[in-house]
């Protein structure tokens, strides 16, 4: 049930008795906007944020395909948010985003892809997200997204500077991955909004450390490290770029993570943190 703000009730009914004969199209074309005003205003009322998960069916990302839409379908019934995933369709190094108009209309855009190249045309769509200073998050491959090695065909272009002008880092290499992850919160960062709600300061991930230290932008909020008995690594951050989209990048992303409630937590936190929620 609505329940029309008083403000709207008060001025409304002012109006009636002064003007008792009032022509009511007037009334209605004079109200109604102070109305949907009141309306936009109260929070349960708003539109949800429309979040745009970009994927890459791919041997060597993580099975992200299949992971990311259970994720998005659980994001959907929990927060109410209008979520779609998109699939790039193609081979890698010359691939199409079908429904790419729903990134030009999202509130958030989600990576996790691997080494995607694209048209111009496409590309200028996730370039134009990030310069309109809108909120990004990335998981795990989004550390090398748009960073092609090989030779891109002709009328495909890839982004290699999505890496540290959006993420604010470098892709420095990887361990083995038989090593696995030990997965730490960074005792200071405890508080931090992110990482409300999970209750393990430590915990295993499957999936092997990705090498990013030093990160490229020193002001970036490290919340997690990754171990292995060679080296430690950040493995979660908060970030603002110099557009002022607020960005979160997590590591984590392998397959079996999706199965940890702790990564859930982290997740949908950075998603929200993301989108100025937290």
């Amino acid at each position: 049930m609505v329940h029309f703000p008083r403000r709207f009730l008060m001025i409304n009914l002012s109006y009636i008795q002064l003007y008792p004969n009032m022509n009511m199209s007037f009334f209605f074309w004079f109200c109604f906007p102070i109305l949907w005003m009141d309306i936009a205003n109260v929070p349960d009322l708003k539109p949800k944020p429309r979040v745009v998960f970009l994927v890459s069916k791919d041997p060597l990302n993580y099975e992200a395909d299949k992971t990311i839409p259970v994720f998005a379908e659980k994001l959907k019934n929990q927060m109410k948010y209008r979520v779609k995933v998109i699939e790039a369709k193609g081979p890698r190094i010359s691939a199409h985003l079908p429904e790419i108009d729903a990134i030009k209309k999202a509130d958030l855009l989600v990576v996790f892809c691997r080494r995607l190249a694209l048209k111009p045309d496409q590309m200028q769509v996730l370039q134009d997200h990030y310069e309109q200073g809108k909120p990004i998050v990335g998981f795990r491959t989004a550390n090398h997204a748009f960073t092609v090695r090989e030779t891109i065909p002709d009328g495909y272009v890839d982004w290699a500077d999505f890496v540290p002008d959006v993420l604010g880092s470098e892709n420095r290499g990887y361990e083995p991955e038989e090593l696995g992850t030990v997965v730490r919160i960074i005792h200071d960062q405890k508080d931090h909004p992110v990482l409300e709600g999970i209750d393990s300061n430590t915990w295993r991930s499957k999936g092997q450390v990705y090498k990013s230290a030093p990160l490229e932008d020193p002001e970036a909020e490290i919340l997690l490290t990754g171990s292995t008995e060679n080296v430690t690594e950040p493995f979660a951050w908060t970030r603002i770029t110099r557009y002022g989209g607020r960005v979160f990048y997590t590591a984590l992303g392998y397959p079996d993570d999706f199965n940890s409630p702790e990564f859930f937590r982290l997740a949908r936190n950075g998603i929200q943190w993301a989108l100025n929620e937290k």
